[in-house]
Parts: structure tokens; sequence; C-alpha cells
């Protein structure tokens, strides 16, 4: 057993485990919480829980990252399709959160100083297109072992294929519009979930049987 690439592949589960959790936590349950709670209780909040939060949150999308950089540079994930998708997924969620996130939070928080007003969507859109991609990136993690079909062989000798072309492109043009694009459907707990498995669907597809 090599041990480095054992614990590489634990720690990047661990750490993944860490950032989806709180990213589906500050979605699901904290952002549907601060539009009903009284004003002194969401204040009360945003300076004392929600800062503890993000920093769970920044650093456990720190060691997803670095944990699946490795893994996809020393165990050779670039010759499969899947893991291609699902590390582009990652990549553009782990620059969401210390190049958008992040910063936009530290003004909500009043950690910095700035124009909340104008932060607080920015790190919504953002953080919204993580959970849009997250299904996408769990299933390019899976697939690059458990996976079946023609994305198993989406990289060769003789270049990309056609279905992972288009899948990388579907992939990016979701990341530009999580920088200045609109909500959409994303706008909701339950629009942004629905959007996020049909999107895994659709990747699947294509890498598949394009």
């Amino acid at each position: 057993m090599n041990y480095v690439d054992f614990l590489a592949r634990w720690g990047h589960v661990l750490f993944g485990i860490t950032w989806i959790g709180l990213l589906y936590y500050f979605n699901f349950v904290q952002g549907e919480y601060f539009k009903e709670a009284e004003a002194d209780a969401k204040s009360n909040a945003v300076k004392k829980l929600v800062p503890r939060a993000l920093w769970w949150f920044r650093w456990g999308a720190m060691g997803t990252f670095l944990t699946g950089l490795y893994l996809y540079v020393k165990l050779g994930g670039s010759a499969n399709a899947y893991i291609s998708v699902g590390a582009l997924a990652g990549t553009i969620m782990f620059l969401n959160v210390w190049l958008i996130i992040w910063p936009a939070q530290k003004i909500v928080c009043g950690i910095v100083d700035g124009d909340a007003a104008a932060a607080a969507p920015k790190a919504a859109l953002a953080s919204r297109t993580n959970v849009l991609l997250s299904a996408a990136m769990l299933m390019g993690m899976l697939g690059s072992k458990h996976g079946t079909g023609d994305a198993i062989n989406g990289l060769s000798a003789t270049g990309l294929s056609i279905g992972l072309i288009i899948a990388l492109l579907v992939v990016i043009l979701l990341g530009v519009n999580g920088v200045k694009g609109k909500m959409g459907p994303m706008a909701s707990v339950s629009g942004v979930i629905t959007s996020s498995i049909v999107l895994a669907v659709i990747l699947f597809g294509i890498l598949n049987f394009l």
C-alpha cells in the first residue's frame, strides 16, 4: 500500500465532507433562517456564528483542492473524462470560495469595510453556483474509479472526445455565470437542488453518448 496516496484520498474525502457540508448548511439552512430571523438574532449570528462557519468552510475547500490536485497529478486522473469534469467543477468552486465568497462575506460580516448591500448578492450567486456544480463534481470523483461507459476513455492519445469538450465548456459557462450572471432557478433551495441533479445527469449523458 502507498500510504501517502491513501492518506491523500482519506484527506480529500474528509476535507470534502467539511467543505460541502457547510456549503449545504449555508444554502439550505442558514440562508432560509435569515429570511425569517428577527433583526437582533440575525445580527448576532452574522457577527459571531457566520465567521466561525466560514473559517471551516474556506479551509475545508483549501484542503479538498490541495489533496485533489495531488491525486489528479500523482495518480493519473487526467486519463479519465469523469475526473476531468469533476476536477474542473471543483477548481471553479474552490476559486469561488476564496476569490468571491470569502472576500464578500468579510464585508457582510463587518470584518472589513465595504458595501455590504453590493457584496451579499455576489456571495450568494457564487455560493448557489457551487451548489449547482456540487453534484457534477461528486459524479466526477466517484466516476473516476467506479464509472462505466465511454467517459472512462474520454481522454486518449488522439485528444479529447467531443463529449468531454462539450461537458467542460458547459461547466466553464456555468462558472462564468456564477461571477456575473443570473440566479435563475438557483434562487430557491428546491430550484438549486433540482438544477444540480439535472446538471449531473446531463453531463453524464454528454460524456457517455457524445
